[in-house]
């Protein structure tokens, strides 16, 4: 079996089957609302943040969603489009993202290919409007306009795509804070490489899509993984922490080499791509690391590269796997072990002060969990059973300063161990 590594928090989860569903599929969430993507944008239907929303991209015509944004708030729409099973993709297959204001002037413009994996798989890219003393266009209140492009490789089959939409709203700072990135530590540096994470690998079950994503932490962790599969790994990284993770591919008998083999991807709380690597394959163990990103700071979003400006926020960052469909023409049905390495640098601080909460908040709250927190075993849900939950507190990350509810934790820690005294 090949073997993939991912670096987390180890604790001893329950060996299960994966949620994450089989070639050419995604796990929609089952709170997401059916929405028609419109020809235009008069008929544009409006996507209200906090909610997620399942539509369809055809192949020859762009499809148009609708904002209603206040002059103070950053607003971000990731789309995640899916190839519909049995479908045929190239490299250049993909999608665009454009946000527009009511005037037709671009706030963003961002996509995303298929590439060398050639392998039916999520491809995520996020539109955003945010608010600039630098920019003059997409600072008013108004209508503002998701549109939603296929861009079709030669060769690809021409049918419709699924498609997934979660917008996002980020609310105002109750004070400025400088826009220069802080320096990011030196990338060759021991801290930055997530191999230094050791230990027995902990078997932990992907989910199959964001919102069925499965809690991990710093530590080894090891699942199944089968190709055309995709695996989603959420991990909590607080104000000033840096997130790294290393997937490994074990030996096998030697085959073909498979380019794009195996594709790791970071994506932040909203949701938004990163930064990603991929591995060929012939049947030699391979690893590959993600770039070195910093520190999760609020000035990042003003960096140049997409690996320094995701990092703009705390909260759950998705680490996504996908095993390409072409393994398994040359290596079999599998399923092949994959190990994931998971670090977080660094103490989480508090963050900035906001006038408001995220919508939604959940992905932008940080578990304040004690070792262990990440064993629960269900699968994806996240959290412990019974009188554990006690012991779990939110620490709002980015709401009203960051400040964690120390308090609050003193509080449920006495009550679970009355409850602990009672029950003995």
């Amino acid at each position: 079996m090949a073997a993939v590594t991912l670096m987390g928090q180890t604790g001893s989860v329950a060996a299960e089957g994966a949620e994450a569903a089989g070639s050419g599929s995604y796990g929609f969430s089952s709170d997401d609302q059916p929405v028609d993507g419109a020809a235009g944008t008069g008929d544009a239907e409006l996507l209200v943040p906090g909610k997620t929303y399942k539509s369809a991209l055809p192949a020859d015509s762009d499809v148009y969603y609708r904002l209603e944004l206040d002059d103070a708030s950053d607003a971000y729409v990731s789309v995640t489009a899916v190839p519909r099973a049995g479908a045929t993709v190239t490299a250049s297959d993909g999608i665009r993202v454009t946000v527009q204001d009511a005037d037709s002037r671009n706030c963003s413009i961002e996509s995303e290919l298929v590439r060398a994996g050639r392998s039916p798989r999520p491809v995520v890219v996020s539109g955003m409007r945010e608010i600039s003393s630098r920019r003059t266009a997409c600072q008013d209140e108004g209508s503002y306009y998701v549109i939603v492009h296929r861009i079709a490789g030669t060769g690809g089959t021409p049918d419709d795509w699924d498609l997934e939409l979660a917008p996002f709203l980020e609310p105002r700072l109750e004070n400025a804070v400088g826009t220069t990135p802080p320096e990011s530590p030196d990338p060759d540096s021991d801290s930055a490489s997530p191999g230094g994470v050791r230990g027995v690998a902990t078997p932990r079950s992907g989910g199959a899509g964001f919102g069925s994503a499965a809690p991990v932490e710093q530590g080894v962790w090891s699942a199944d993984i089968s190709p055309g599969q995709t695996l989603f790994y959420a991990v909590p990284v607080g104000w000033g922490q840096r997130l790294g993770a290393t997937a490994e591919l074990g030996s096998t008998v030697r085959g073909a080499y498979v380019g794009g083999a195996l594709t790791m991807s970071l994506c932040n709380p909203a949701r938004g791509p990163v930064t990603d690597v991929s591995l060929g394959y012939s049947g030699g163990q391979k690893s590959a690391s993600l770039r070195s990103v910093p520190p999760v700071d609020y000035a990042n979003r003003y960096g140049s590269s997409g690996a320094v400006s995701g990092m703009r926020f705390a909260g759950s960052y998705y680490l996504v796997l996908h095993l390409s469909e072409r393994m398994g023409e040359e290596f079999g049905a599998g399923p092949f072990e994959v190990t994931l390495r998971v670090r977080v640098d660094g103490s989480a601080e508090a963050g900035p002060a906001y006038a408001g909460r995220f919508q939604p908040p959940g992905p932008f709250e940080v578990a304040a969990q004690g070792p262990g927190a990440a064993e629960g075993g269900d699968g994806g849900g996240g959290g412990a059973a019974g009188d554990d939950a006690v012991m779990t507190v939110v620490a709002v990350a980015g709401i009203g300063g960051g400040t964690v509810l120390l308090g609050v934790l003193g509080v449920w820690t006495v009550v679970a161990r009355r409850r602990a005294g009672g029950a003995a």
